[in-house]
């Protein structure tokens, strides 16, 4: 079965690749050559026509002879002849029907169809359904007043009549304006109009529905509508509301705010039936108050952005250009504040049928083979039915060489009379596609198109084109032969193409000569004969040169010419772009006439062929002076520039050099399909020579307005052949560069399109990968603009599951996306991907594998076995299937923790780890590393895919076994006397094990003599040992390690330098274990008598100490630590240097600011034990080093405003370890976004306030400064005072208040006498002091209770006492007011 499939297949590919002969343009040939009719024109399938003029159905064919015509009228036969009011076009099928004489068009409404015949065949075209066009008048009719509640929604029915076309309808008034239309009130597509709620300004009785109808050119009107709004108020009163917004509208007017309705569609769903091709218009009008809005969804996805748009404030929806990808779920939601509704419109996606294949015409020799292939689409599937001239093929006479295979016939050695028309009918219940195809048999035999003899002159290194057109039947066979002998010219510098044309890429001299060539079928042979001459290009090898002449003088331009003495040379000299005469023209000035007249008969300027001499210079003759060479095959140019002196004694002006000006007078020729030749004239090159001509394309398909580089040329040549893509409209312009720089870019070109093809690469980046675990996406990059190569481009995706025997699956999609739905959870797929254009398919990319997606793995590892150790275990397992995988094995992931310790009472950090191991081994194992020895441990584990982990395995419990102890705790180093030291530690943080003991190892150090090694070995309970010097100026090391019975664990060490000056000594030292990773120099300052303890921190493995003696005046350098419990005096220093590996500094931090930054980092130095360098850099690479001694974060000032800076941190006292460098930019000094503080509110209140204060406390230090003045008193005065602070009803002003606000500034008092003695005589001031009494009266001592005499005027009299305070005051005069708080109580 499959041998037989392969066989049609390649039958068909033969039978396709048959058919190439083409019937020329040539009108002989087309007179000479009898072909079948084929219909050139004819009227549309649906033709509505207008009932004032004539109908004119169009039915046009040609053929060999000229085809006949008849017609059909609704499947008869329409006698033309035989109506007086029908003719039909001379040698032409077009009807022509007039109504002179009477009858009315609509009598001619009906189905046509056009019959094209002649002795080859017929020929049929569409079936034109003619209708007249109707603009029927409205019905009359009586509209009752349509009545509504103010808020409610109303609807203004249209009801247009049936016209043909369907009219366009609006909505006026009387006055011919529109309506106005809005989010509240807007026409739907039925022509209704739709009030979402109605306002009392709606109330009109004006509203008319108009339809206007295309063809006649007439408007329809609709009687009025009258809209009365039934309101709670009187209408009058809503122009108060005239300035409020909807929402306070409907509130002031006390209307009922409600959710949303749907007015059109109604209900929550609906559904619609969209044809390919055509418009979806979807429609959502709510009511509702306040007025809803609209918003558009698609289940599933997005809307597609590019093709849809949003119309009648949102309301309306509108995709063009439908396709399959279109149909699905829309939804509009209708919201408002009070609430929303949704209603979705299912969208059904029909088809009617549309071509994948139409069938061409076919030209056959005899005994040659063809097919005819007629493929369409729709849905539903349109069929596919064959006609051949005109009648069904299954009613047509058999005919052996020709077999119909469904949507394809096959012709096998066709025979002279089976000429023929087919036609090809693909329909469904949406429409129909009719299309004609001719075969047509013929034998003839070749025979040129172009003269027999053909001369072609081309420049040298120049793409060549030799046409040799041909035609015949069988198709010829075309050879080429240079020079009457040798093989077929084809490979190398040679290409022939189909047409006949033979293309030398490029001519040289030794491919002059005489090129034959040959057409060849059965019926005989043709042959041309083409001359190709090859000339010398025409160059300006010596261009003129820039001349600097004093007036008076004789200038010389000089312009040697290499060229091909065969050709006619013709050498033009321009001035300024102007073409030079030998005679002067008119006068400029009249000053200058009688000069100008002499040149005239005394020309100055004399031109040969190599040179341009101007005599006599004077300023008229300065400017660019332009040569230009040329032949009928080429040409060149060159410039240069005169400038003439004034002053004859002046010097000549220095050349300076600068940029070349642009090119000037782009041309454009010799146009091929992937070439173009570029000509311009070159800029002046300003005294340095152009090296480099750089040309440029621009096009306005993709990247409209972006220059690209194409190609670089040197600066000798100014004519370059540009190759070029398919399908691309170029623009040029070139650029001229020299030593100094690049010219300004020329004048853009003429815009050169070439022709289309198909594409010639296929997409990258394939990809297949699952985004859920039942599908597959397939993903690549689109192919880039101009590598697109034609319009319409599209992507073919093929693809099959792996090592199965399926048939490739296959689809077409602009987009760079395709997904696979309803797959199996991770299965292999073979992918390949297509671009295809207009102009036909690209190459087929490479095979690559994809799968689908994942899911997350069904099983765990089981059998796990552990082999531990005391500080790794060995794990094994036994893998899982791969089916339960479910993906891409990642890895295998052992979760492990620390329950606890086998020591009792140690507590430990149960933070879980894992580990992952990636293996894909039968018997996989991996190890655990860095576990803690004496431990106990458990583990599980999952596998590990794209997708995430799987299930956990049981819980395995995992135990250590003994280790080699941690350093101890600390050593701390006491030196109580001259004699002993004394030395103590404490047990490992981590024992590791049972600890057996403890070992101390110490030797003596004096110099470069090191003294033997003393050990100690202490039990485990034992921690503190005292040592006995032996003397007293010898310098220790000591080196104390912890056992189990494994070993001895890592030491911790110290070395402690002595002081010379022994009654001053006594040093303490804490020094960090050997084992930790940090490079560290930490400077300790030790107390005799209280030692320093360092607690041990990730810090270095060696230990080196040095002593220092310091007087009491010694500066304490930063990094020094001083004890702060310590009392007794310095005596000495001791430095515990560290070295060891892995010290870092990292995550570097800038937060820049104008002129400054603040800089933090991470380190793991411990404290104070190095400097810190910042290390940063401007854009001028200037290098700026900071030292710093304290922690981050650290403020680098002195940066410059809005520049760039690259930074880095390292230690000073190890360089090598180092930050990466961190770049950033300081903020500019003034932004846009800056404001005048002084400008904003909050500031001009904060002052204001600031102000009052400072008023208020004014006020109250000139009340306290203000004594014993005139104070209003009350008419009552037997009465005691109340304690109000404000004027009686006769204007007087209770003076206590004054006394509570001074008392109120001062301390708190008790109203008892006895709380009063301690004022007696002082004044409290502001602050809190006591003050002595002075020359003014307290109100104080006018105390609460005073028997106080005053006259009738309110003023002080004569003498008042405070109970057993004072008895007598001193003096019974009143003072004035001495403020203007004092002065307003005086007036009161």
């Amino acid at each position: 079965m499959m041998s037989q499939t392969c066989r049609v297949a390649i039958f068909l590919l033969l039978c396709w690749e048959a058919v190439s002969i083409e019937v020329p343009l040539d009108p002989k040939i087309q007179q000479e050559l009898k072909q079948p009719p084929t219909i050139t024109k004819q009227s549309p399938k649906d033709y509505i026509v207008d009932p004032r003029d004539n109908i004119i159905i169009e039915c046009e064919a040609k053929g060999n002879p000229l085809p006949s015509y008849t017609w059909t009228r609704n499947r008869k036969f329409f006698n033309v002849a035989k109506d007086p009011r029908v003719t039909m076009r001379r040698n032409s099928g077009t009807l022509e029907i007039g109504f002179r004489s009477g009858g009315r068009p609509d009598e001619y409404e009906g189905e046509y169809q056009c019959f094209a015949k002649n002795e080859f065949g017929t020929a049929l075209s569409n079936k034109i359904l003619l209708r007249v066009s109707k603009s029927p008048l409205w019905p009359k009719e009586y509209l009752e007043p349509v009545v509504v509640n103010e808020g409610s929604h109303a609807i203004l029915p249209c009801n247009p009549p049936p016209g043909l076309p369907p009219p366009h309808i609006f909505w006026m008034n009387s006055a011919m304006l529109p309506i106005t239309q809005d989010r509240r009130v807007s026409m739907g597509l039925n022509g209704d109009l739709y009030f979402s709620n109605v306002l009392a300004k709606d109330a009109e009785t004006d509203y008319s529905c108009n339809a206007r109808f295309h063809f006649t050119h007439t408007i329809q009107q609709k009687n009025p509508f009258t809209l009365k709004v039934l309101t709670k108020e009187s209408r009058n009163d809503t122009s108060v509301h005239f300035s409020l917004n909807l929402t306070e509208l409907h509130s002031a007017r006390g209307i009922t705010e409600t959710t949303p309705t749907f007015l059109s569609p109604t209900g929550t769903s609906s559904s619609k039936t969209v044809l390919r091709g055509d418009e979806l218009l979807l429609e959502c009008i709510a009511a509702g108050v306040p007025t809803p809005s609209i918003t558009w969804y698609k289940k599933g996805g997005d809307l597609p952005s590019k093709k849809v748009k949003f119309e009648n404030f949102n309301k309306t929806l509108r995709i063009v250009g439908v396709s399959e990808a279109d149909a699905g779920d829309y939804s509009c939601l209708a919201s408002n504040k009070m609430g929303s509704i949704r209603h979705t419109i299912s969208v059904r996606y029909k088809a009617s049928p549309y071509w994948l294949s139409e069938p061409k015409n076919l030209i056959l020799a005899p005994e040659e083979d063809g097919n005819l292939i007629c493929r369409a689409n729709g849905l539903p599937k349109p069929e596919i039915t064959w006609l051949i001239n005109g009648d069904p093929i299954e009613s047509a006479p058999p005919n052996p060489s020709r077999r119909v295979a469904g949507d394809t016939i096959i012709f096998r050695s066709v025979q002279i009379g089976s000429s023929a028309v087919y036609q090809c009918n693909a329909s469904n219940e949406h429409g129909y596609l009719l299309a004609n195809a001719f075969v047509n048999i013929l034998d003839v035999q070749p025979r040129m198109l172009a003269p027999q003899s053909e001369v072609i002159r081309v420049i040298e290194n120049n793409r060549t084109h030799l046409d040799c057109p041909f035609f015949g039947s069988p198709l010829p066979m075309l050879r080429w032969f240079k020079n009457g002998q040798g093989s077929n010219l084809d490979g190398g510098q040679y290409r022939t193409y189909d047409n006949g044309t033979l293309e030398i890429k490029r001519a040289r001299k030794e491919d002059q000569g005489t090129y034959t060539c040959v057409a060849t079928n059965i019926l005989g042979k043709a042959e041309k004969q083409v001359r190709l001459e090859v000339k010398d290009p025409t160059r300006i090898v010596r261009a003129p040169e820039n001349l600097v002449i004093k007036r008076g003088e004789n200038a010389r331009f000089d312009c040697r010419i290499s060229y091909d003495p065969s050709l006619r040379l013709i050498v033009t000299w321009l001035k300024d772009d102007n073409p030079l005469s030998g005679w002067r023209t008119l006068v400029q000035t009249i000053s200058n006439w009688f000069k100008e007249v002499e040149s005239m008969f005394y020309p100055r300027m004399k031109k040969d062929e190599e040179s341009l001499t101007v005599t006599n210079v004077n300023e008229q003759d300065e400017g660019v002076y332009t040569c230009i060479v040329s032949t009928e095959l080429d040409s060149d140019s060159a410039k240069a520039r005169l400038t003439v002196q004034d002053d004859p004694t002046s010097r000549i002006v220095p050349e300076i050099k600068d940029r070349p000006e642009p090119p000037t007078d782009l041309e454009l020729t010799d146009p091929s399909e992937r070439s173009v030749r570029l000509t311009w004239v070159p800029g002046d090159d300003n005294h340095s020579p152009i090296k480099e001509f750089l040309v440029q394309y621009e096009e306005d398909l993709w990247e409209r307005g972006k220059w690209k580089n194409l190609t670089s040329y040197p600066g000798n040549l100014n004519s370059v052949i540009l190759p070029l893509s398919p399908y691309v409209n170029y623009q040029f312009r070139v650029i001229a560069i020299n030593e100094i720089g690049a010219s300004r870019p020329s004048r853009p070109s003429e815009r050169y399109r070439t022709s289309g093809a198909p594409p010639e690469v296929y997409p990258q980046k394939i990809r297949g990968a699952g985004s859920r675990k039942n599908n597959m996406e397939i993903t690549w990059e689109p192919v880039v603009g101009t590598d697109q190569n034609g319009p319409n481009l599209r992507y073919m995706v093929w693809w099959r599951r792996r090592d199965s025997r399926e048939q490739w699956k296959n689809l077409t999609t602009r987009y760079e996306k395709h997904v696979i739905w309803d797959t199996d959870t991770y299965v292999a797929y073979e992918i390949k991907v297509q671009a295809i254009n207009d102009f036909g398919p690209g190459p087929e990319s490479p095979i690559i594998i994809g799968h689908s997606g994942e899911d997350y793995p069904r099983s765990a590892p089981t059998n796990i076995r552990i082999r531990p150790d005391s500080t790794r275990a060995i794990i094994m397992w036994s893998p899982v299937s791969y089916e339960s995988v479910q993906g891409e094995l990642k890895e295998y992931r052992v979760y492990y923790w620390r329950e606890s310790s086998k020591l009792k009472g140690l507590s430990v950090s149960r933070e879980k780890k894992y580990q992952s191991f990636s293996t894909t081994s039968s018997k996989p194992q991996g190890t655990l590393k860095d576990l803690i020895p004496y431990s106990n441990y458990k583990l599980y584990m999952v596998v590990v895919n794209g997708k995430g982990e799987g299930p956990s395995s049981t819980t395995h419990d995992l135990q250590t076994s003994e280790g080699v102890p941690g350093p101890p705790r600390y050593l701390r180093v006491q030196e109580r006397n001259m004699d002993t030291i004394y030395l103590d530690w404490d047990q490992p943080l981590e024992p590791n094990g049972i600890l057996t003991g403890y070992t101390l190892k110490y030797r003596t150090v004096n110099g470069t003599k090191v003294g033997r090694m003393q050990t100690e070995n202490f039990q485990s309970n034992i921690t503190s040992y005292t040592l006995r010097k032996a003397d007293r100026n010898a310098r220790y090391k000591f080196d104390l390690s912890a056992r189990t019975q494994i070993g001895l664990g890592e030491a911790y060490i110290v070395d402690v330098t002595q002081s010379t000056n022994e009654e001053e000594m006594n040093a303490t030292a804490s020094v960090i274990p050997s084992f930790f990773p940090l490079i560290t120099t930490a400077t300790v300052l030790v107390d005799s008598a209280t030692p320093v303890e360092m607690t041990p921190s990730a810090v270095p493995t060696t230990v080196e100490t040095t002593t220092t003696v310091i007087s009491p005046t010694t500066v304490i350098p930063p990094t020094t630590v001083i004890p702060p419990t310590t009392k007794s005096p310095l005596s000495a220093v001791t430095q515990v240097h560290v070295f060891a590996r892995g010290s870092k500094i990292w995550n570097v931090t800038v937060s820049p600011n104008t002129n400054y930054a603040n800089i933090s980092w991470t380190h793991n130095f411990p404290p104070d034990s190095t400097e810190f360098v910042i290390e940063y850099i401007d854009s001028n690479e200037t290098v700026t080093n900071v030292t710093v001694k304290h922690e981050t974060p650290v403020k680098l000032a002195g940066l410059i405003a809005g520049a760039k800076y690259r930074v880095r941190v390292y230690s000073r006292e190890f360089t090598s370890v180092s930050s990466k460098y961190v770049s950033f930019e300081t903020s500019s000094a003034y932004t846009k976004d800056q404001v005048d503080i002084a400008t904003q509110g909050w500031f001009i209140g904060l002052m204001c306030a600031i102000a009052l204060l400072v008023l208020i406390l004014l006020i109250v230090c000139f009340i306290k400064r203000s004594r014993g003045g005139k104070y209003p008193v009350r008419e009552k005065k037997d009465l005691p005072l109340d304690a109000v602070d404000q004027k009686d009803q006769d204007g007087s002003f209770d003076y206590r208040s004054l006394e509570r606000l001074d008392r109120a500034t001062t301390l708190p008092y008790r109203k008892r006498d006895e709380d009063n003695k301690p004022l007696q005589g002082s004044q409290t001031s502001l602050d809190g002091t006591i003050k002595q009494p002075d020359s003014e009266d307290s109100l104080v001592d006018y105390g609460e209770g005073g028997d106080g005499q005053f006259n009738e005027d309110g003023s002080f009299i004569g003498q008042y006492t405070v109970k057993k305070d004072k008895e007598e005051t001193e003096g019974n005069e009143s003072s004035e007011a001495t403020s203007p708080v004092n002065a307003i109580y005086s007036l009161a």
